[in-house]
C-alpha cells in the first residue's frame, strides 16, 4: 500500500530551496522574498500612478539629496512606465545605491535584490547578502528573511543555519508569513535548531492560517503522521484540502490518498482518481500511475 505522506515527508523534513526569481513575486520554502517596499513606506502613496508627474517632481527632490525621493525614483526605474521613466534597472540601481549609503532601509533591501537578481549589475550574492544585512540590522523583516535564506543557503556567507534561524526568527516574530514558515520549516529539519516538531507546527499553523498553500500541506503531514500534534486524520485532511484547492500539487496528491484510504474523509476512489488526475496534469508522475491504476480498476 502507498505511503499518503510519503512524498510530502520526502518535500517537507528534508526540505527543498526555492527561488523565486520574479520581481514583486511571492514567496516559497526558504526562498528570497523579491517584493519591494510601496514607493513610499512612510505614507503608504503609490507614486507611481501618475509617473511621468511622479518623475519630474522627483528629478526636482533628489537634486537637494533627498533620499526618499531618491528611493522612490529607483523604483520609477525599476518598474518603468510612462513616457518619460523607461524600465531601467542600471538606472534603478543608481538611485537605490545613494539612497541605500545614506541609511536608508528600503532603498538598502532593493539593492540587496538586485545584486541577488543580476538586475542592473553583475549578480553578487556577497553584495547581496550585504545590503540585506544593513536593512536587517534595521529591523526590516523581508531582509531579515533574505539574510536568513542567504545563510542557509551559504550563498553570499559561509554557511550557517544556526544564522539562519535567527534571522527568520527576528522576521517571524514581527508577524512575517515567509519567516514563519522558513522557521517552522528549520524546527521541523532541525536545522540551526534543536528539532522541536510542536515548535513547527506552531509557526507553521500561523502562516497555514494565513492561506499559505506550503504551510497547509506540512500542516497536513503533521497531523497525518502525529508528529508536533495529535495524530488526527480529518484535521490531516482538511489541510491538504486547503492547500489542493489552491493547486498545490503535493497536497493534491495526498488529498487523493486519503480519499483512496479513506482517512478523515468517507472513502471514495472516485474523488480519488480526480484529486490524481489534477496533481498529474502538472506533471506529478506518481499521481498519474495513482491515476492510471484506479483507471485499471474501472474508476472514473
Amino acid at each position: 500500500m502507498t505511503d499518503p505522506y510519503k512524498n510530502t515527508m520526502r518535500f517537507c523534513i528534508i526540505g527543498i530551496l526555492i527561488t523565486i526569481l520574479s520581481v514583486a513575486s511571492g514567496t516559497n520554502a526558504e526562498g528570497v522574498v523579491n517584493k519591494q517596499p510601496s514607493s513610499d513606506p512612510k505614507s503608504g502613496k503609490d507614486v507611481t500612478q501618475d509617473f511621468d508627474q511622479a518623475a519630474r517632481w522627483l528629478q526636482m527632490a533628489v537634486a537637494t539629496g533627498n533620499v526618499q525621493a531618491q528611493y522612490n525614483l529607483g523604483v520609477l526605474y525599476l518598474k518603468g512606465n510612462g513616457a518619460d521613466v523607461r524600465q531601467d534597472y542600471v538606472e534603478a540601481v543608481k538611485w537605490f545605491k545613494l539612497a541605500a549609503e545614506q541609511g536608508f532601509a528600503h532603498a538598502q533591501y532593493n539593492l540587496g535584490l538586485m545584486y541577488g537578481n543580476g538586475q542592473g549589475v553583475q549578480k553578487d550574492h556577497t553584495e547581496a547578502a550585504k545590503w540585506y544585512r544593513l536593512a536587517a540590522a534595521q529591523g526590516l523583516a523581508d531582509a531579515q528573511n533574505n539574510l536568513g535564506v542567504m545563510y542557509s543557503r551559504g550563498q553570499g556567507v559561509q554557511q550557517d543555519y544556526a544564522e539562519a534561524a535567527r534571522w527568520y526568527r527576528s522576521a517571524a516574530e514581527k508577524g512575517f508569513a515567509p519567516a514563519q514558515y522558513n522557521l517552522g520549516v528549520k524546527y521541523g529539519n532541525g536545522q540551526g535548531v534543536r528539532q522541536n516538531y510542536a515548535e513547527a507546527a506552531k509557526w507553521l499553523r500561523l502562516v497555514a492560517e494565513k492561506g499559505y498553500a506550503e504551510a497547509q500541506n506540512y500542516l497536513g503531514v503533521m497531523y497525518g503522521t502525529g508528529l508536533g500534534v495529535k495524530q488526527d486524520y480529518a484535521e490531516s485532511a482538511k489541510w491538504f484540502r486547503l492547500a489542493a484547492a489552491q493547486g498545490f500539487v503535493q497536497a493534491q496528491y495526498n488529498l487523493g490518498e486519503m480519499y483512496r484510504q479513506g482517512q478523515g474523509v468517507v472513502k471514495n476512489e472516485a474523488i480519488a482518481k480526480q484529486w490524481f488526475d489534477k496533481a498529474c496534469s502538472k506533471g506529478d508522475k506518481e499521481s498519474c500511475d495513482e491515476s492510471r491504476k484506479l483507471n485499471e480498476m474501472g474508476i472514473k
